[in-house]
Formats: structure tokens, C-alpha cells, sequence
């Protein structure tokens, strides 16, 4: 069986992601917080990780993009390179105006 990890700080949204995916067939592991995130990813080896990136204190981008010893490498290589990696805060927003 498959297993994903949801990282969420409200527990109404990680209640909804867990109920849909264990219908689907998955097993889910649950994280509320950033360090809670790193140290579930290296116990339990997900397959994928379903990130809130506006989680409090060590925030969704810190952990995918997390240098710490602890970090799996191969589950965060992949985002890290989506979002570009520690410089992704750098990225300013287009706006409506701007983008016509």
C-alpha cells in the first residue's frame, strides 16, 4: 500500500486530505508542523508528501527545502528543484497589471 505523508497546521483540511485518501486506498501519516513533517518523512518513508507551505514557525518551503541532517534528500529533491530552492522567497509575484 502506498503511503502519504499530509503536512497541514488546521486540522479540519487534514482530516478532509486523510478521509479522501484512505478511501482511495492509501495509508496516511500526519504531520502538523515542520520539524513534526522532517521527523515523519525519515521514520515512515512516504511516498509522497502533501505540504502546507504556510505552516507556523518552520514553514512549508523551509522544510522541502530543509538542509538539515535529518532531511530525506530523495523526498525533497524533487520539490526543492520545483520551487527552485531556497531563492523561491526571492520570487516576487506578477500582478494582474503587470502581466498584460
Amino acid at each position: 500500500m502506498r503511503k502519504i505523508l499530509v503536512v497541514d497546521d488546521e486540522p479540519k483540511i487534514v482530516q478532509l486530505a486523510r478521509d479522501y485518501l484512505e478511501h482511495a486506498g492509501f495509508a496516511v501519516v500526519v504531520a502538523h508542523d515542520g520539524q513534526a513533517a522532517l521527523a515523519a518523512a525519515r521514520a515512515q518513508k512516504p511516498d509522497l508528501v502533501v505540504l502546507d507551505l504556510g505552516l507556523p514557525e518552520l514553514d512549508g518551503l523551509d522544510v522541502a527545502t530543509s538542509r538539515s541532517p535529518s532531511a530525506p534528500r530523495s523526498l525533497w529533491r524533487e520539490f526543492g528543484r520545483y520551487c527552485g530552492g531556497p531563492s523561491v522567497r526571492d520570487r516576487r509575484p506578477r500582478s494582474f497589471a503587470s502581466a498584460r
